[in-house]
């Protein structure tokens, strides 16, 4: 059979925005079913019935990967563990290096009792760990080079996410260290909030991010590439502008030379604290010229339709910039691919509209 693939950015609807992506493909002669990330929990019935529907009624799943712990992401694949025979399941574990982060941490005088803390901290990973052990799934470390199916895990490196584990303020000592912050943090954050209510009209071209950056946990979040049927494909989770720029730094000595993804995974539902024009111009390409009729390109972003802070208007200009096509799941599913089975009752779905205003800085 010719080679192919589909990706399918599930609507996870709610408050806020979540993910979740299945994908089927054939490369090489081998065929695979991929699972990233499965949304809140109350989404991993949704995902399970999709890939059934989709799929062709599966019962077994290749790879399952949690990108990182956050419940948006983590939460249904507690589901799909359940519901499916699983190859392997793939996802970083804190606990298992407490020995190495113990030095870190002196308020903890064993690795034991960290680790324990640890597992408690991050319970969507414990409990999707307890699961995979009770149906005997492979668990594999996610970390930058690991080959999983066709995906290449371009971040993080082990050294980088004991970094951010360190970091984290989920983790016990930046806990203690930020109480006293807490109110302050809030204040700023209200600041910050009623500044995006304000839009500004701007001339093609002009981009302006955010100056702070994402939380610690997005950071490390698995970012994998494809290169299936001539098309680059690069899903980045949550990934923050220090993930992206690691990954832009490894991807030479896998022999992808950027720019030039073309099936593009905005990170944090299109957050303007995830990317930078830099960024974006070392993975996907310089901005063109105004009245672009150039299409070089897809941009995804997973987006709840009520959650009313993503996308990011800035985001979604700075895709259109570089000559994409932009889809959200708001409201629906969208489906990409190539030399994919053909699906009945599914039509083109029209793309995001250029913006002609932004966030205010």
């Amino acid at each position: 059979m010719t080679d192919y693939f589909e990706i399918d950015f599930l609507a996870v609807e709610s408050a806020k925005s979540g993910d979740a992506i299945a994908l089927r493909y054939e490369k090489d002669g081998v065929s695979a079913i991929h699972v990233v990330d499965g949304g809140y929990q109350q989404s991993g019935e949704a995902l399970v019935a999709y890939i059934k529907k989709n799929y062709g009624n599966p019962t077994y799943i290749n790879h399952v990967i949690v990108t990182h712990s956050d419940g948006d992401h983590a939460g249904g694949l507690r589901e799909v563990l359940n519901s499916f025979d699983v190859g392997e399941l793939w996802m970083l574990r804190p606990w298992l290096y407490a020995s190495e982060l113990l030095p870190s941490f002196p308020t903890y005088n064993s690795a034991e009792r960290l680790a324990a803390r640890l597992r408690t901290i991050y319970n969507n990973l414990a409990e999707l760990e307890d699961i995979a052990n009770e149906k005997g799934i492979a668990i594999r470390e996610p970390f930058r080079g690991a080959s999983i199916g066709a995906f290449t895990v371009m971040s993080p490196s082990i050294t980088r996410y004991f970094e951010l584990v360190i970091k984290s303020e989920k983790t016990p000592e930046s806990t203690i260290e930020h109480q006293p912050a807490i109110s302050a943090l809030l204040e700023g954050a209200a600041k910050m909030a009623a500044k995006l209510r304000n839009l500004v009209r701007v001339v093609w071209g002009v981009e302006t991010f955010s100056t702070e950056e994402t939380s610690a946990e997005n950071e490390m979040s698995v970012v994998q590439y494809a290169h299936m049927c001539d098309e680059r494909i690069l899903l980045t989770g949550d990934a923050g502008r220090l993930a992206l720029s690691d990954t832009i730094a490894f991807a030479p000595s896998i022999g992808l030379f950027l720019p030039g993804i073309t099936r593009f995974q905005v990170p944090h539902h299109g957050s303007r604290r995830n990317v930078s024009s830099a960024i974006l111009d070392a993975l996907l390409g310089q901005i063109l010229p105004g009245n672009n009729t150039i299409e070089g390109f897809y941009a995804f972003i997973s987006s709840a339709k009520a959650d009313v802070h993503h996308p990011r208007k800035v985001v979604v200009r700075a895709m259109i910039h570089r000559g994409a096509k932009v889809y959200t799941t708001e409201g629906g599913c969208v489906r990409t691919g190539k030399n994919a089975p053909s699906r009945s009752g599914w039509t083109a779905l029209e793309h995001v509209p250029y913006p002609e205003e932004q966030e205010e800085a």
